[in-house]
C-alpha cells in the first residue's frame, strides 16, 4: 500500500514568525528551506565580495548592495541570496516585496546548502526575474557566472561585472577574493 507524503506549506508571514535561532529560512513556493547558519569562509568570501560591489556600485550612487539580501513573492516564496544588488532608487526603507527589480543575486556555496542554491535557488531567482546568478565555489576558487538557466560561464580569474543599464564595469579579482581561505 503506498501512502501519500504531505509536504507542509507555508507562507512569507509564517516564516516571519521564525525564531531568530542562527538558521536560515526560505521559502519556495511554499516548500521551506532551512539551512544552518554560515561558516567563517562563507562570511568572509560574501564580504569580499559584496565590498568590491559596494566600491563599484553603491559608492557610485548605482545601486544598492546588501547581504544578505530578500527576494519576497508572497505569499510562497522568499529567497535570501548571500548578497543582492539592486537600483539605486528603492530606497533601504523600502519593503522588500516592493523591489521589483533584481540586478544580481550572489549565493556562496556550502555543503549545506550546495544542492538547493545550484538546483533549487539559480533558477527561482531566474524565474523571479533576477538578471544575472552568481554561483561562488570556495573549495574550487571559481564563480559560476549565470546569464540565463542555460548560458553561464565559470570565471577562475576576474569577474567584469556590467551594471545593467549603464557603462558601468565593475572588475572582482578572485585571486584576491580568496586570498587568505584555505
Amino acid at each position: 500500500m503506498r501512502m501519500a507524503v504531505s509536504v507542509p506549506r507555508y507562507t512569507v508571514d509564517d516564516i516571519e514568525r521564525f525564531p531568530d535561532d542562527g538558521n536560515r529560512y526560505e521559502l519556495l513556493d511554499g516548500v521551506l528551506l532551512v539551512t544552518p547558519g554560515p561558516r567563517q569562509a562563507h562570511q568572509r568570501i560574501a564580504q569580499e565580495i559584496a565590498a568590491r560591489l559596494w566600491t563599484g556600485v553603491r559608492a557610485t550612487g548605482y545601486g544598492n548592495v546588501v547581504g544578505p539580501g530578500v527576494i519576497s513573492l508572497p505569499p510562497g516564496t522568499q529567497l535570501q541570496p548571500d548578497i543582492l544588488v539592486y537600483p539605486v532608487r528603492f530606497g533601504p526603507m523600502m519593503e522588500w516585496a516592493r523591489i521589483t527589480e533584481h540586478w544580481l543575486a550572489v549565493e556562496v556555496l556550502s555543503r549545506s546548502s550546495r544542492m538547493y542554491d545550484r538546483e533549487f535557488k539559480r533558477d527561482a531567482y531566474f524565474a523571479l526575474g533576477v538578471l544575472q546568478v552568481w554561483l561562488v565555489d570556495i573549495a574550487d576558487r571559481r564563480v559560476e557566472v549565470w546569464r540565463s538557466r542555460t548560458e553561464h560561464e565559470v570565471v577562475r580569474d576576474v569577474i567584469r561585472w556590467r551594471v545593467p543599464t549603464l557603462d558601468v564595469v565593475v572588475p572582482i579579482d578572485l585571486a584576491e577574493v580568496f586570498a587568505g581561505v584555505e
